[in-house]
């Protein structure tokens, strides 16, 4: 539907309603705006967003309560609808709900027990919410599990698979392919434009066991160390500014920053040579 509502041109020959009859797309489509969230969904989104990454294991119940605590008086359904709108699940095990049409494109976790010892062996991708002063965008990165070096990164307005796939080309672009992409089973990634486009590209897919936390952990912690020293500190006013922000701290964190986890070193120190 939305990309052929792309395809309406108002300078066209034909009118819009003609055009709108031969695309089959409801006129009224043309001008419907969606309404932003109000500013208190906003605030409540922005705090269970800062509890979820401490405590991961937290759902509906325990994030309405978070809120009582704060004097925040929110129906169970809110919490809900707030923290699918964000993204987030709560991290527990579960039976295998997976709607059917995608189980067949999830794909094993291959991480285990692998040496990573170069960089372009593995990358991870992931998706995170970003909080703003009056709305909130999505944040896709990729991250080199080797260096710890971002190889590409992109912000939108949506969960949608080809958001993870302009990222996913765009780094493939700038910095050669990898042997394995390791990603969660979220939507984006268990359906056919990602596994088709990863096979062209001689990419082998790996994804995390359904509601392990720990699987995807360095690109895990790199959201940590983005909304603690960055988001929440300079809420950004709109997006330009947020990419903006965003664009200088990715920079710092891959030229600048010492990792623990590679023995103090810099990303950028060991993403180059190598790649």
């Amino acid at each position: 539907m939305k990309e052929r509502l792309y395809l309406i041109d108002s300078e066209h020959i034909l009118s819009c309603r003609k055009q709108c009859k031969i695309l089959v797309v409801h006129r009224s489509s043309l001008y419907y705006k969606p309404q932003g969230e109000k500013r208190d969904n906003l605030e409540i989104m922005r705090i269970m967003d800062e509890h979820y990454l401490k405590h991961p294991t937290e759902g509906v119940i325990r994030m309405q309560d978070l809120l009582l605590s704060l004097c925040m008086v929110v129906n169970h359904k809110r919490v809900r609808r707030l923290l699918r709108l964000m993204g987030l699940m709560a991290i527990y095990p579960k039976r295998n709900l997976s709607r059917l049409g995608l189980i067949k494109y999830i794909r094993p976790y291959l991480l285990k027990g692998l040496k990573i010892e170069r960089s372009n062996q593995v990358w991870a991708i992931d998706i995170t919410y970003i909080p703003m002063k009056n709305g909130f965008l999505y944040l896709t990165a990729i991250i080199d599990l080797y260096s710890r070096f971002i190889v590409g990164w992109g912000i939108s307005n949506t969960l949608d698979a080809e958001a993870s796939l302009s990222v996913m080309k765009q780094a493939i672009k700038e910095h050669g392919k990898p042997e394995i992409i390791n990603s969660d089973q979220g939507s984006q990634f268990t359906c056919e434009d990602w596994i088709e486009c990863m096979s062209k590209e001689s990419i082998i897919v790996s994804m995390d066991g359904k509601g392990r936390a720990i699987d995807n952990i360095f690109i895990e912690r790199f959201w940590r160390s983005l909304k603690y020293d960055y988001v929440y500190i300079h809420p950004a006013n709109d997006g330009l500014e947020l990419y903006q922000g965003l664009k200088e701290y990715i920079s710092y964190y891959n030229y600048e920053l010492h990792h623990q986890g590679i023995e103090r070193r810099i990303p950028a120190e060991l993403y180059k040579p190598a790649a």
